[in-house]
């Protein structure tokens, strides 16, 4: 297995060299898979570089106990216009820094073949282990200049040097699968898991992959395979990209540890199940995770640390007036229109040849996420360590004005942030996730490839850390009820297995304490005076604009710190109602229930109809009117008096011909004050012209008797 450079095992005062071209080129940034800042002048750079192109250079890894090394990845630097790469070196090794041991092949000093490229990385294994604490690479040859990036083989035999480090090892009581799972193993494994808890668990597929493969998703609840009113509905999916594996073999384990857990009779878990209807997906993108997975087992190095997607469309494009284009089903950014982040090819890349349409793997989620009424939600990814909340797309610089100065060229033209009217409670649900995580806040050793940018708490937004469109959390938010953050589990997306039970028992309580976060808010129900529920009902905060709608069975649920909020709810055919809702810091929804009586706006929409849509002027009792207003009213009066006649007599003819046509209902205006009291209820049918016509000329019949008086 790897020692840890890539993974930031190694800290970095345990990686030395003999020189550095500059500080951002320097020994610590001779990890594989090390990546570069966004422009070629940043100050971070992707490689160890030494000073010059002698010989004498090396670099030096101290594992701090006795190893025995079975071999080492190397692999050029990350660059866009440098091609560096070493083609050949030696190895040395020593147990004192001091005194070394070059590796022989018995008659003189082996040499080793490195790189024909800068990006691929290539195996070299020792014919023979050694085992010895420092390692030791001495290139020989190189193109470009002198630069390495380097990954270390080998087995500890003693017990860490390091206090600190030895504090941090920890292994797993959980009796668990640890290991990496084939698409086939897998699904064997889910099977065995929802024998095992049949009445807790349900294994179904959202849909099929590019390949022909089933995106299989478990179902854990104490009622699996309905939606119970009141429960709320969380995710965990993992697997976007295809080289990404520790998601997928976490969520694989949480699969056996609810499992497990449940049967035991844990009450943390047993709560959990019971209270939330739980769906997880270990594999997002299968295509490209067997591709991944077969390169790893094969100890095919080449490419597979580079691989990302096999078939992952965008989910679409989304301007910033909110309006999808080309969804199907349409998605429309109902919630908070004008803050919709341009959803474009984002975490689910590749875009399919040409014709600009989604991938198979994208249109199922979306279809998975339009199905069921998700309230929060996590996509576990790779490459760092924090969690990112959004909005992940930053609205562009607005453009100068004509005649405006032109900013200086010093000033940095970055685009706009824009955070979230849920920012906060965004912020919360990283913290709980990131606090619980036993090495996620431990940012004094900095990023994976960068300097630390979470501000020492291990969460970051992500348009300010990596801005990006068309990510699974802006469309989450945007278009759905469904709060989701991106995890970022690690530097190495692919551990080797003896490290899962490290990274489960990291990242275990986190699990669990993120899913509970779900429970936190206010819920309830929102039905008419029968008490018969309100779908697609309105949820509106105050002071938050951000809104929700009910599900099917008019339940809801609103994430929300704890505080006092005004709170209403709104429907179509209903008179809003209003409520003040508090919200505790213990665990644990407040319940908030709205009862809507029916309005007459059905009834009201019909008359406006008949009037053609226009304004009905609203005679105030009282009030003088002038000469011009009564003279057209008089004539209106006149107009409606003759309409009038006209319908009694061919109402007459109609009596005695029943072939000949009924005149079609009034469509001029009403010039007296309406009164919705005087109809009958909008949820029964609508007058005929008959009796329409008979209450309006009752009433300007009366009307003529009082402007007469």
């Amino acid at each position: 297995p790897p020692i840890g450079l890539e993974s930031h095992r190694i800290e970095d005062d345990q990686i030395l060299a003999s020189s550095m071209l500059r500080h951002g080129l320097g020994a610590q940034r001779g990890r594989l898979n090390m990546q570069a800042g966004t422009n070629e002048d940043d100050f971070f750079d992707g490689a160890w570089c030494a000073e010059d192109d002698s010989r004498a250079h090396w670099l030096e890894v101290d594992t701090r106990r006795i190893t025995m090394f079975t071999g080492v990845i190397t692999q050029g630097r990350d660059s866009q216009i440098h091609d560096d790469f070493v083609t050949s070196f030696y190895v040395g090794f020593s147990n004192d820094s001091q005194h070394w041991v070059m590796y022989s092949n018995g008659y003189e000093e082996m040499m080793f073949y490195g790189n024909v490229d800068k990006d691929t990385p290539v195996l070299s294994e020792f014919p023979e282990p050694v085992v010895a604490r420092y390692i030791r690479i001495y290139p020989q040859r190189w193109n470009g200049s002198l630069c390495l990036r380097l990954e270390v083989l080998g087995c500890p035999l003693s017990a860490v040097s390091s206090y600190y480090t030895q504090q941090n090892e920890v292994t797993s009581t959980d009796n668990l699968d640890f290991r990496h799972h084939s698409y086939k193993d897998m699904r064997q494994l889910m099977k065995v898991v929802n024998e095992e808890c049949p009445t807790i668990t349900r294994i179904y597929n959202i849909g099929k992959s590019s390949r022909g493969l089933k995106i299989y998703a478990m179902e854990v609840s104490d009622n699996p395979g309905e939606h119970e009113t009141g429960e709320p509905e969380f995710r965990y999916t993992a697997g976007l990209h295809g080289n990404e594996a520790l998601g997928r073999e976490l969520l694989l384990l949480l699969m056996q540890f609810l499992c497990k857990e449940y049967q035991d009779g844990n009450p943390r878990v047993r709560g959990l199940v019971t209270d939330t209807r739980i769906h997880l997906i270990p594999s997002l993108n299968p295509d490209g995770y067997e591709l991944a997975h077969e390169a790893v087992r094969g100890q095919q190095v080449e490419q597979w640390g580079r691989m990302w997607s096999a078939g992952m469309g965008g989910y679409g494009a989304v301007g910033w007036d909110g309006k999808a284009v080309g969804c199907s089903p349409p998605f429309t950014a109902h919630h908070h229109p004008g803050l919709a982040a341009g959803l474009q090819a984002g975490h689910l890349r590749g875009v399919r040849e040409g014709d600009g349409t989604w991938s198979m793997e994208t249109r199922a989620v979306m279809a998975w996420m339009d199905k069921n009424p998700f309230v929060l939600g996590a996509n576990l990814q790779g490459g760092e360590k924090l969690v990112s909340f959004p909005f992940d797309t930053a609205r562009p610089s607005p453009p100068t004005p004509a005649g405006a100065p032109h900013p200086l060229d010093y000033e940095d033209e970055r685009p706009e942030l824009q955070e979230t009217p849920d920012h906060a409670v965004f912020r919360w649900l990283a913290i709980s996730y990131a606090s619980a995580h036993l090495t996620m806040t431990e940012t004094f050793r900095g990023g994976c490839h960068a300097p630390d940018v979470t501000d020492a708490m291990g969460i970051v937004q992500g348009a300010k850390w990596h801005p990006q469109a068309g990510s699974m959390n802006d469309f989450s938010y945007l278009h759905t009820n469904c709060l989701e953050l991106s995890i970022y589990l690690g530097c190495d997306k692919f551990p080797h297995e003896s490290e899962l039970q490290q990274e489960w028992e990291n990242n275990k309580e986190s699990l669990l304490t993120f899913m509970e976060q779900i429970h936190r808010g206010i819920k309830g129900v929102v039905t008419d005076q029968q008490g018969e529920p309100i779908a697609n009902a309105t949820i509106v905060v105050g002071g938050i604009n951000h809104n929700v709608r009910t599900a099917s069975g008019g339940d809801y649920w609103r994430i929300l710190n704890p505080g006092e909020y005004r709170v209403s709810a709104r429907a179509e055919g209903y008179n809003p109602s209003v409520k003040t809702c508090h919200v505790l810091y213990d665990i644990g929804a407040t319940q908030c229930n709205f009862v809507l009586s029916r309005s007459n706006w059905k009834r009201i929409r019909e008359i406006m109809a008949m009037n053609g849509n226009r304004p009905i002027r609203r005679v105030v009792p009282g009030q003088p009117m002038t000469p011009r207003e009564h003279l057209r009213l008089r004539m209106r009066l006149r107009h409606r008096m003759r309409l009038r006649e006209q319908m009694r007599l061919r109402r007459l003819n109609a009596t005695m011909d029943t072939s000949s046509p009924t005149a079609p209902p009034s469509t001029t205006a009403l010039p007296f004050p309406f009164s919705s009291t005087a109809y009958t209820p909008w949820s029964q049918e609508p007058p005929t012209a008959g009796t329409w016509e008979m209450d309006t000329e009752t009433e300007v019949v009366a009307e003529l008797v009082t402007e007469t008086e």
